[in-house]
């Protein structure tokens, strides 16, 4: 299944290591189900030398999982909202937010 969570959005972590830390999406993976955010997930990975690199330290970042993640529909109260699917008036399929009675995201 695809994540409801788009490029851009602006999500706080909800378990895990980085609890209530909030930030950007740079990336998603829907495969993977992973949640790539501004700042979170950034780690070292020590590579071996090769005959076509040389060995050394490489700064990676690390996928969060979606579900560890919930939409910020409010960034000054930090309010955070499920993620649902409706269609509007023009027929279109839009984003709604479930705990601001299903209200339109963006």
């Amino acid at each position: 299944m695809g994540t409801r969570i788009k490029t851009g959005d602006l999500v706080k972590v909800i378990s895990g290591s980085n609890k209530g830390a909030t930030g950007k999406v740079t990336k998603v993976t829907p495969k993977e189900n992973l949640v790539f955010i501004e700042g979170l997930g950034n780690r070292t990975r020590h590579m071996h030398a090769s005959m076509y690199r040389q060995g050394g330290k490489k700064d990676i970042q690390v996928g969060i999982n979606a579900s560890k993640v919930a939409l910020v529909i409010d960034e000054k109260a930090g309010k955070t909202s499920r993620i649902g699917y409706a269609k509007n008036d023009d027929g279109k399929t839009v984003r709604i937010a479930r705990q601001a009675n299903n209200r339109e995201i963006k």
